[in-house]
């Protein structure tokens, strides 16, 4: 065998452990007894150990030099290659000690996070959040004496490679500046224009799954590649062929856990179109973490909030509800899937107040990360940075620093992803739209398949051949990422403009 063969074996045999915690994964999250945390952390920290072993071996950095200088690679091959030597760059700066130490600290915060969070009780969290950053800080500062970066920019470049804290400053100091005065204006229209009209419920789990489920088919998500179960944060997980989302419900209101549904879908929509002949090697994966925000972005806000897609909804939603009058009417749907309002919960934020909660988020991480914050004064700086940015300010910690999961999951340097890819997804719909007449029209009816068929062409079909998000989204829009796509977006849906 040629070194590049073995590598592609060692690598599969890699995605392969990848795959097992993906399931993992996602059984903590939906149906895991709260009393198997500890089984399920050693179980977790022993196979991400076996996975760091299998490709820190000795033998891949000699088949990697070996491979590098075979001339008769293809194209994709050598992408592989590619995106193989930077897994292994990152794989080889951290010792495995510390990658059992940093998985057995993420589990058991991950579940503290839980019930701190429920009691809004921050103190609670403190410390096992202190152990998880102190790991991370070490695995940062390890990668960076290798990579010649920043701590943080090794966190941002594994969620996306080539991402670096000085551009993401940039683009979103230019949004930062922009997003305030786009919020008034809205509001001041929004005021102007009719109340929308909420649909009363109750709205019964099954029924809103169900028209979930409908919406997930016609969008083209393969129920036999995946499922759709529930839990307290919702997500897009499990493995290769065997795609895990979750939403949650509110039998008052089911918009939320509609498009919850659908922006879910987005992700696994992605998941399900990776390039087939490269499934298990690295080039086959997704394109980091910006685009594939993107993918979920694309389909909900872009697609599914659209004024051609609630064109459709309206009535489909009032069938499967058996409801009626006008609250059930396409323009009424419009007015509530377009509703901006001030609020606490990133989740739960429109589209124009959302970037705001993720520009909180980096700055706060970023400080974090380099020391500039000490973790016992970040209830107090979120909830600053929420009334600087937003106008609000959270009555609890429940509101606010403890809503999310992913510091607390070991997800530091992911946050940017979400605006990154929202401005991506503008980008990408903006260019699909000009290429193909019929996605507009398809949307009415809610089909999503044109849509779909030119993200399998340009995004999914595609993915790691590129070596970074932005030249993928050059090859695909003629452009790298252009945050006035995203700018006019806003404007033209929320003002008219």
């Amino acid at each position: 065998m040629t070194a590049y063969q073995d590598l592609e074996r060692r690598f599969a045999r890699i995605a392969a452990i990848g795959d097992a915690l993906g399931i993992l994964s996602w059984d903590t999250q939906t149906t895991m007894p709260d009393g198997s945390n500890d089984a399920r952390a050693e179980q977790t920290a022993t196979l991400t150990v076996l996975a760091h072993e299998l490709e820190t071996d000795p033998r891949v950095a000699d088949w990697l030099a070996e491979a590098e200088g075979d001339g008769s690679l293809d194209d994709w091959q050598r992408a592989n290659l590619r995106e193989m030597r930077r897994s292994h760059r990152h794989a080889t700066a951290v010792p495995t000690d510390l990658v059992e130490a940093t998985s057995k600290a993420i589990s058991a915060c991950d579940m503290i996070w839980r019930t701190a969070r429920a009691e809004s009780d921050y103190a609670m969290l403190l410390p096992s959040l202190t152990d998880v950053l102190r790991r991370v800080r070490e695995c940062g500062e390890a990668k960076a004496a290798v990579m010649g970066l920043t701590p943080y920019d090794t966190m941002l470049d594994e969620h996306d490679p080539g991402a670096r804290a000085a551009r993401i400053d940039a683009l979103f100091d230019d949004l930062a500046g922009f997003l305030p005065g786009l919020i008034e204006r809205v509001l001041e229209k929004q005021a102007r224009d009719p109340d929308p009209i909420r649909p009363e419920g109750p709205f019964a789990v099954e029924a809103q799954k169900a028209l979930g489920v409908r919406l997930m088919g016609q969008a083209g998500f393969d129920f036999n590649r995946g499922r759709l179960d529930v839990s307290l944060h919702p997500f897009c997980g499990g493995a290769t062929d065997d795609v895990r989302i979750t939403t949650r419900y509110d039998e008052a209101d089911f918009t939320k856990a509609l498009m919850g549904v659908m922006h879910e879908t987005g992700h696994a929509l992605y998941e399900q179109g990776r390039p087939r002949a490269w499934i298990h090697q690295p080039v086959g994966q997704a394109r980091g973490m910006a685009v594939h925000e993107s993918q979920s972005l694309i389909v909900e806000m872009q697609a599914c909030r659209s004024a051609e897609f609630l064109s459709y909804l309206g009535p489909v939603a009032r069938d499967a509800f058996g409801g009626s009058g006008p609250a059930w009417e396409p323009d009424n749907l419009r007015r509530l899937y377009t509703r901006v309002e001030r609020g606490f919960i990133r989740v739960d934020a429109d589209e124009v107040t959302y970037p705001a909660h993720v520009i909180l988020r980096f700055r706060l991480e970023k400080a974090l990360v380099g020391g500039d914050l000490d973790l016992k004064d970040l209830p107090g700086a979120w909830n600053e940075g929420m009334r600087t940015l937003l106008g609000v300010e959270p009555p609890n910690d429940r509101l606010g620093c403890l809503q999310d999961i992913h510091w607390p999951s070991g997800g530091w340097g992911y946050f940017p992803s979400y605006t990154l890819g929202a401005m991506t997804a503008a980008q990408l719909f903006d260019a699909a739209t000009r290429a193909d007449a019929s996605i507009k029209p398809a949307l009415a009816r809610g089909d999503l398949g044109p849509l779909v068929a030119w993200l399998r062409a340009n995004v999914h079909g595609k993915g790691c051949l590129f070596a970074s998000g932005d030249e993928l989204l050059t090859a695909a829009t003629g452009r790298p990422l252009d945050v006035s796509v995203f700018k006019r977006h806003l404007e033209t849906r929320y003002l008219g403009a």
